[in-house]
């Protein structure tokens, strides 16, 4: 059992997932990152299948470019997930990340303790990932609302912000989660590890081969 973050006597915690899905791929070939395949499985099913031991209360993936052939992946991984994808369209997936952002956040409807914010290009994001920034969070102090993945002093991805957090975001309009970092540093809590998993994603084709993905 994964203990809260501020009682090890607490309840499970309840997470929430957000995640992103919406770019381009440009540097791919306009290549939706998120289909990209890894041992037979696109990149979206096998973090969705990572995701299910932690029963998250809600997990929302925001499309955008490529909409209609990820929500299609969607469809068809849920027939399997005894906790399902929601997917939001940002209309405007050209306005860039933080507006993915944003509508996923202003998109969340459960009661949940911490919501994680990933990526969909992270080939090596598992559940032994999940499980090490949650427990990272078990031992938040007072104040501090963020767990950022560090690598060497490089950020990492997925982070994952308190529901206060969340709700600190929400109240600023415009807001986002990384905007709410760099503002508020002392309510972000580092975890440092050399766990390369956090700092890795696809861009290029060298990229794919390097992770031994595929295009389908």
């Amino acid at each position: 059992m994964i203990s809260s973050s501020r009682s090890t006597q607490a309840p499970k915690l309840r997470l929430a997932v957000l995640l992103l899905a919406a770019g381009e791929g440009s540097r791919l070939g306009k290549h939706p990152k998120a289909l990209l395949c890894k041992e037979g499985h696109t990149l979206l099913e096998y973090l969705s299948n990572a995701i299910q031991i932690f029963m998250p209360t809600e997990y929302i993936a925001v499309t955008g470019f490529h909409a209609e052939v990820i929500e299609s992946e969607i469809e068809k991984i849920n027939t399997s997930l005894a906790f399902p994808i929601k997917s939001i369209r940002n209309l405007a997936p050209q306005m860039g990340q933080a507006s993915s952002v944003r509508l996923g956040l202003e998109s969340l409807q459960s009661q949940f303790d911490v919501l994680m914010v990933a990526l969909s290009d992270q080939p090596e994001i598992g559940a032994k990932e999940i499980q090490e920034l949650l427990q990272e969070f078990s031992h938040c102090k007072a104040g501090e609302e963020v767990i950022l993945p560090m690598v060497n002093g490089e950020r990492g991805n997925p982070v994952l912000f308190s529901s206060k957090a969340v709700q600190e975001v929400l109240a600023a309009p415009g807001m986002v989660c990384r905007a709410y970092m760099d503002a508020h540093p002392e309510k972000v809590r580092i975890m440092r590890t050399n766990n390369r998993a956090f700092v890795l994603d696809v861009d290029t084709p060298e990229d794919i081969q390097e992770y031994k993905l595929s295009l389908s």
